[in-house]
């Protein structure tokens, strides 16, 4: 009796020898319009693994599209989008389900356009093989590289390579062997251990599931017996126990559980184990699923820990088996595919999500970008869609690493804007930082006025406001230190307020003052906004010489007479202030009309103006 008619006499005996079989994750990648959703369609068709009411649904579309000349359009069993189906393409990742009497599958369908990259990242993320596929007629294209790129950044072993529409190329040996040769040199230093070739034609089914004699020189077999028969390697229950806490469970007051899912490796009752980052070691006490007990337990289980001692324990921390080799620590070096439209900004600060932890983190430092055609390591001072590259992070709590290729569960993270929640990018970390856990020597490394600078994307830098008194420089300065604020920045007025005992002016001893506390908030990385009148052209161009005219925006609030003389009048001050001896720049960067004053109108000039001058990013 075949195995499929056991589903309707035996169903017992069906589960029995489903739940025996081994899964197997596979993903299919490749350029816009390889065949990907046509191969997996005829797969999933030849080995029944359509439903009869979806396979009359999609002869219908074929039918009503008029495109294959057959009477099955393979590639709409996967594109099931309405959107999809009208363009012929795949968009999102389409997750399909078949067996076979010796193996268990779960293919992703992935997309194939340069916008939809991340989703071809999403779907390889849980696979065991990697299948890309190469159209004949036009050979290995960027995002193949592209593609067969990231399939090895995550971890992926096993490659497969279908050299896809070998009818359109009369099933060419030499058109064949070409391509081989050039994807075998691209391949040449990447991860995989495992790359095999197929010729192969989706549509006509050949070297799919059945070997095809138009390729009588091809001396492999199909598709699908490679599938079923190649040995499957990463055993997660063998890596380091890695148990990110998810939740605490407290139904009582006798029950203190720590709920998660085992991400590798295996725990037993009695265990010594660690709480990271605190380094509070304790025993296993119980091993807990549902209404019972376990005495050990496996990735990729989920279950609830207790401990024979009370700790501290609280979502993002990790459990660890006392003998491991995970880091703590602050700083790493991962590889990341950036996934936005809005390209990286070094110093901005970013959610970086790893397991159930989420922490802000900087980008310090872009080591590199790749070149996809040639996959090598060119200078980059950003990162745009789609580009992968090895960036440094801080964070500002420290992280349980280990670097992707030991653990992927700890060494896989994703990139999260913290203003729209949006994912920019996934990463995978290559190099830990020093374990803090037993080194902390750069925790005394002095910090940097440009390190603090980078991280707020700007320049320590000092913007000079001069002018009358009465001719609102305080109403520009605290302004413009709220523009900046709101835009990300750090930036920091000084005027009479914040300096107590110095005169308004700024002169003599009071600009002594003034400057001493601006070169202390410029060490700090900040844009420094002074409000003082300093009079004297002297004393303004001693604010030049000890900063640098390069570090300086001079701003001259101008104004007549008289209206400071109102506006002081105004405030409860003495009118006569503002008839204090002044000689107004003639050199200034920037004369802001203080007479009428249009307050939004001037501080896009002044923004413009630090941009301008690479004050700000």
């Amino acid at each position: 009796m075949v195995e499929r008619d056991l589903i309707t006499s035996d169903v017992n005996a069906y589960l029995r020898a489903h739940e025996e079989k081994e899964l197997l994750r596979f993903v299919t990648v490749g350029s816009v319009d390889d065949g990907k959703s046509t191969l997996i369609g005829r797969l999933l068709y030849e080995t029944e693994g359509v439903y009869e009411d979806q396979l009359a649904s999609v002869k219908k579309a074929t039918e009503f599209k008029g495109s294959s000349g057959t009477e099955i359009d393979f590639a709409l069993i996967t594109d099931g989008l309405k959107s999809e189906r009208e363009q012929g393409i795949t968009i999102d990742v389409a997750y399909r389900y078949f067996t076979t009497s010796k193996r268990k599958f779960i293919i992703a369908d992935t997309p194939g356009h340069v916008q939809y990259t991340r989703n071809m990242a999403t779907g390889a993320s849980t696979a065991n093989i990697a299948i890309i596929l190469i159209d004949a007629r036009l050979g290995v294209l960027e995002q193949s590289r592209r593609h067969a790129f990231i399939a090895s950044l995550l971890g992926i072993k096993k490659l497969i390579v279908a050299v896809n529409k070998m009818d359109l190329v009369d099933y060419s040996e030499a058109r064949f062997s070409e391509i081989q040769t050039e994807l075998k040199n691209f391949l040449t230093g990447l991860h995989f251990k495992e790359v095999v070739f197929f010729p192969i034609s989706a549509l006509a089914g050949d070297n799919i599931v059945r070997k095809s004699e138009k390729t009588p020189w091809f001396a492999g077999g199909t598709i699908l017996h490679y599938l079923e028969t190649t040995p499957i390697q990463r055993d997660i229950h063998k890596e380091n126990f890695y148990y990110p806490v998810q939740y605490v469970i407290r139904p009582n007051l006798n029950y203190r559980g720590f709920g998660g899912t085992i991400y590798s490796g295996k725990i037993a009752v009695g265990d010594k184990v660690v709480s990271l980052p605190s380094g509070k070691t304790s025993q296993v006490k119980s091993i807990d699923v549902w209404q019972e007990s376990l005495k050990e337990a496996y990735a990729p289980l989920s279950v609830s820990l207790t401990l024979e001692d009370e700790l501290d324990i609280s979502r993002g921390d990790v459990i660890v088996q006392s003998k491991n080799d995970f880091h703590v620590s602050h700083h790493f070096e991962a590889n990341i595919v950036w996934m936005d439209q809005e390209k990286l900004k070094m110093g901005t600060a970013y959610w970086i999500k790893l397991g159930s932890s989420m922490v802000t983190g900087v980008v310090k430092k872009i080591k590199h970008k790749l070149n996809m055609q040639t996959l090598l390591q060119e200078p980059s001072s950003s990162l745009q869609l789609n580009d992968i590259g090895e960036v440094e992070i801080a964070l500002n709590q420290p992280l349980v690493l280990e670097t992707y290729q030991k653990n992927q569960g700890s060494g896989a993270f994703i990139v999260i804007d913290k203003i729209n929640n949006h994912t920019l990018a996934a990463g995978m970390v290559s190099l830990c930082g020093h374990n803090e856990q037993t080194d902390i020597r750069s925790l005394s490394e002095k910090l940097t006025s440009e390190e603090r600078a980078k991280r707020f994307s700007q320049k320590p830098s000092v913007v000079w406001l001069t002018g009358r008194p009465g001719s609102a420089k305080i109403v520009i300065a605290r302004s413009l230190e709220r523009r900046l604020f709101e835009s990300g920045h750090f930036p920091y007025v000084l005027d009479p307020d914040r300096i107590p005992h110095t005169h308004r002016h700024a002169t003599g001893k009071g600009l002594d003052a003034v400057i001493n506390y601006a070169d202390i908030m410029l060490d700090s990385g900040a844009i420094v906004i002074s409000a003082f009148t300093s009079p004297k052209p002297e004393d303004r161009q001693r604010v030049k010489e000890k900063f640098g005219a390069e570090n300086v925006l001079e701003i001259y609030a101008h104004s007549d007479l008289e209206t400071c003389k109102s506006r002081l009048e105004g405030l409860g001050r003495n009118p006569e202030d503002a008839s204090v001896d002044y000689v107004k720049p003639s050199d200034s960067d920037y004369v802001l009309n203080a007479q009428t004053l249009n307050l939004n109108q001037e501080l896009n000039h002044i923004m413009a103006l630090l941009k301008k001058r690479g004050f700000i990013i």
